[in-house]
Order: structure tokens, then C-alpha cells, then sequence
């Protein structure tokens, strides 16, 4: 991926972004209660970079949506919550080093370099679990998970999905890539 005016949104694109992500917070109390869009607006207009990043979420259908606050870092939380995982961002393995290590149909790209680029951080598991309680998500679709190191130096990488009401988190080599899973992230403003 080229970074072609990284961090910057044209005046047009930030009103466009901030009309979509203003709508959505309305649409989605529930994700956010007691938060207030005012507050949220005045720190993406301080940090025009935060607002690229959630540009680059919703350019791949993410859907990004407020859903916490961290007090002690007055930091607001947003994560991808498209219903499915995120359209833009699927058929990819997990990092780089699963897609040099395949010889045959490698994917375009990797989830981890995916996320680098957008300045976003994969969800943990206990995060995607977090997500789960706002609503009912990937139940087509999976999505890669943050993965501890100790499962990556194996070969693997972890994912989730939920299906049955219940959600579930699996294993598979990294360098897997199926056209249903994608990643879903996360952003601290």
C-alpha cells in the first residue's frame, strides 16, 4: 500500500466522515451511553490524524462506531462494527510473515500490516468479547484477533466468530486466508 497524503482529509472529507460517524453515534446509544457527540467532535478536531484513521476504517466498510471511555487516559474507544467483518479487509492472513512463508495464491496482504497502515490496532480477544455484548457480529463472517506470541512462534493465529448465540475464539495457521475473514480494529482518541 502507497501512503499517499497520510493523515490528511480534505476539509470536504473530514465534514463528510463526521457526518457519517455523528449519525452512526445517534443511531447506536447503546454502544456509548452517558458520552456526548460534542465532546467526541472537539477531540477529533484536535487530532485530524485519529480522524484519517477512522477514514481509512470506514473505506473499508468497518463501520466505526464509539463504544467507550477510558477515564484514566480520557481517551474515547472505537472499534469496527460493521455486522460482518469488514469488507475491505478480508482474504488476508495474519501478518507478514505468514504471507512470505506461502509459496502458492498468496493473499494481497496481511492483517497486521493491514492495521499498521490504517494506524489501528487489532482487537484483543477479550476486546472482540466486549464488542459481542453491543450487538450480534460475524455471524458469517470471522475475524483475525490479536495473537499471543507464544501461539505465533507455532505457526498459528488466532480468530473469532459467533455462532449458536455464543462466542467463539479458534486457532489456524497464519498464513490461512479464507474470502469470510477479515480483522476488525481498534482506535483510542
Amino acid at each position: 500500500m502507497t501512503k499517499i497524503n497520510k493523515n490528511k482529509l480534505s476539509l470536504e472529507q473530514s465534514d463528510e466522515l463526521l457526518g457519517i460517524l455523528k449519525a452512526r453515534f445517534e443511531e447506536n446509544m447503546n454502544r456509548h451511553k452517558g458520552l456526548e457527540w460534542n465532546e467526541i467532535k472537539t477531540k477529533l478536531d484536535a487530532n485530524p490524524e485519529k480522524l484519517w484513521s477512522l477514514n481509512e476504517m470506514e473505506s473499508t466498510d468497518g463501520e466505526p462506531d464509539v463504544v467507550g471511555y477510558d477515564k484514566d487516559r480520557d481517551e474515547y474507544i472505537f472499534y469496527d462494527c460493521s455486522a460482518e467483518s469488514p469488507k475491505g479487509r478480508r482474504s488476508v492472513c495474519y501478518d507478514r510473515k505468514a504471507l512470505e512463508s506461502r509459496k502458492k495464491h498468496k493473499p494481497e496482504n496481511n492483517a497486521i500490516d493491514m492495521a499498521s497502515y490504517m494506524d489501528i490496532e487489532l482487537l484483543t480477544e477479550e476486546q472482540y468479547r466486549e464488542l459481542q455484548k453491543l450487538g450480534n457480529f460475524d455471524l458469517k463472517t470471522s475475524s483475525w484477533v490479536q495473537t499471543p506470541e507464544n501461539i505465533r512462534k507455532l505457526g498459528g493465529a488466532l480468530f473469532c466468530d459467533r455462532r449458536y448465540d455464543t462466542v467463539f475464539v479458534y486457532h489456524n495457521g497464519a498464513e490461512s486466508y479464507y474470502g469470510a475473514r477479515g480483522f476488525r480494529g481498534s482506535l483510542r482518541l
